[in-house]
């Protein structure tokens, strides 16, 4: 292996340890801020240790075929000393205003589908309920001037049927009586009074 190989490996590693600082004072950022539950850290943990050294064997592979020297672990240890030395807390202030950034956009995107989206289909329920209660108001009312023009015409009615009625009557009158079909019906009257009561004498 020639000395710029050396040096180029040792360089890869130097950089290989200044990103496992940097992802793993991230990732400890990150779970503190978002509040991980403490059991998940050795899990992220061990996590993290797998795919820092699949990266950096990665890296070792591309540039000097895998092989591993004394210079490969001290450009490891360099890149790592530098970034705690040099970039841990600006990483760390960095990655902190980026989670509080997230946050932000998160709330304003938040904020504008409730004014665009839910405070509309809210406004549009409500209109609805309204024009239904005026609706429903409206033909309650349309309703109780037919039934008022209806009435003389039924009593005329039912005064020319009355002859015709009156038998036939007192041949069912027999029926209900065994029946109890006058209680119930009584019954039925006073149930249909009261409603109509309810809804058309407010």
């Amino acid at each position: 292996m020639t000395l710029s190989m050396q040096w180029m490996t040792m360089a890869a590693m130097l950089l290989s340890g200044l990103g496992m600082g940097t992802v793993f004072d991230g990732y400890r950022v990150v779970s503190n801020e978002l509040k991980f539950p403490r059991w998940w850290l050795p899990v992220l943990d061990v996590i993290y240790w797998m795919a820092a050294a699949l990266v950096v064997f990665r890296v070792l592979y591309a540039s000097n075929n895998g092989e591993v020297r004394a210079y490969v672990f001290i450009g490891l240890a360099i890149g790592i000393i530098i970034y705690y030395l040099l970039l841990s807390r600006v990483v760390i202030v960095v990655v902190k205003w980026l989670i509080g950034a997230v946050r932000k956009l998160i709330s304003i995107l938040l904020k504008c589908l409730e004014i665009l989206v839910v405070k509309p289909i809210l406004l549009l329920y409500k209109l609805g309920l309204v024009i239904f209660a005026f609706g429903s108001a409206l033909t309650i009312f349309v309703l109780k001037i037919v039934l008022q023009l209806v009435r003389p015409f039924w009593k005329l009615f039912a005064w020319m049927v009355r002859p015709v009625t009156r038998p036939l009557w007192r041949w069912l009158s027999s029926y209900t009586a065994k029946w109890q079909l006058t209680d119930k019906l009584k019954g039925f009257g006073l149930l249909i009074a009261r409603m109509w009561s309810k809804w058309f004498r407010r």
